[in-house]
């Protein structure tokens, strides 16, 4: 059986940029499970990525904005050849294409929901009522607000018809609560995730970072997403070796330099890496931080460095925010979120009961192999996939 899985964006702006996320994830969990997987999606010409490497077709149209949508989508929808359609989001760009699939060719179709893209914009609060004159410009103009498939009214129209899927997966409780259906959360891979193999003096050396005690954010750093709580808390402690190390950079403005400027006795940026050298630059670190805020969109996301500190057996401070102390069970320090104070009341614990810190890790580790492998994530989706329609 192939799975085609139809993604909103594949561009060096979008999930294109790093074969971490959900949906490369998705797809190399389901080839683990014996399924053939293709990818399909949309890109700008200039911004689009060579996916040569990877073990499975990609097949990229054009990003447009209506009306030349319609005919990207009328291509991508021609070369899909899969026997189950695999939805990345509530979108008219995926999940509308999907649907309209079913209808004509009777493919069934599962929706992933990795996130709640309304919560970005404004949420159940959003509303649309221009004068005549701002809906004509919207309507006219090549960039208008109501060209874009993505505008949030399409969303909401996309997302009301969720459960009209074969099949659901989401990756968290929040998602759940809204979606309904199976949970899948991200796995990892732990051939590639393995402590055993790295050498943390090596790594910090490599990277600039030795002599320093590392807390990291191995991710792109946004408002709700806490690093600017770590940074105070680094400055009520006053500690000079310990420093934050962020990896990589906002792609979607500029709080990563709002936070160098202001902090730039602790904070360390390094460049955004391949994914495959993800672990070598975790192995760094002393702990990873994960200091989410409570907001609608960290409510709906599953931290993916949570489980990249957890399989390299790092000591992981995080808030109790969504799901994250359930991920996480007794194996990290958690503290309420937007709280300096207490942020650096953990950190202090940390380095102080370091022998606490380490076995936490090891616990995290195995709870990461027992709940969140790549096997498990697999054997979530067999179960989605067999329980669909002409596919059981």
């Amino acid at each position: 059986m192939k799975i085609s899985i139809i993604v909103g964006n594949l561009s060096s702006e979008g999930e294109g940029r790093w074969y971490g996320s959900r949906v490369f994830l998705l797809a190399e969990a389901l080839r683990a499970s014996g399924y053939g997987v293709e990818l399909l999606g949309y890109a700008p010409d200039d911004k689009r990525v060579d996916f040569s490497d990877l073990p499975y077709p990609v097949r990229v149209e054009r990003l447009c904005f209506f009306p030349g949508f319609f005919l990207s989508a009328y291509r991508l929808a021609r070369r899909v050849s899969g026997d189950v359609v695999y939805a990345l989001r509530p979108r008219p760009d995926t999940f509308g294409v999907a649907l309209v699939l079913r209808w004509l060719r009777r493919t069934p179709v599962v929706l992933d929901v990795d996130d709640w893209e309304l919560g970005w914009l404004g949420g159940e609060s959003f509303t649309y009522r221009p004068s005549l004159k701002t809906f004509l410009r919207d309507l006219l103009k090549p960039n208008g607000r109501l060209r874009d498939p993505a505008f949030p009214s399409y969303l909401r129209f996309t997302e009301a018809r969720a459960r009209r899927a074969d099949g659901i997966t989401v990756h968290t409780k929040f998602l759940n609560d809204r979606f309904g259906g199976a949970y899948v959360p991200n796995g990892k891979n732990l051939e590639l995730f393995d402590p055993k193999r790295y050498d943390p003096e090596a790594s910090r050396e490599k990277y600039g970072l030795a002599g320093y005690r590392i807390l990291m954010f191995p991710g792109a750093p946004r408002k709700h997403k806490g690093a600017e709580d770590v940074l105070a808390a680094l400055d009520l402690l006053g500690i000079d070796d310990l420093r934050l190390v962020i990896v990589g950079g906002s792609p979607y403005d500029c709080y990563d330099r709002t936070l160098a400027e202001r902090w730039p006795q602790w904070l360390i940026q390094l460049p955004a890496q391949p994914y495959e050298r993800m672990p070598e630059v975790v192995a760094a670190a002393h702990a990873l931080v994960v200091p989410q805020h409570e907001t609608p969109t960290a409510l709906a996301q599953f931290p993916l460095k949570i489980t990249d500190g957890m399989a390299m057996a790092k000591p992981i401070l995080a808030t109790t925010v969504g799901d994250i102390p359930k991920i996480l069970g007794e194996t990290g320090f958690l503290v309420p979120p937007q709280s300096p104070e207490a942020l650096a009341r953990a950190i202090r614990e940390i380095f102080d009961r370091w022998d606490t810190a380490i076995e936490k890790g090891r616990q995290g580790y195995e709870r990461c192999r027992d709940a969140y492998s790549m096997e498990r994530m697999a054997a979530s989706l067999r179960g989605v996939i067999e329980a669909l329609p002409r596919c059981g």
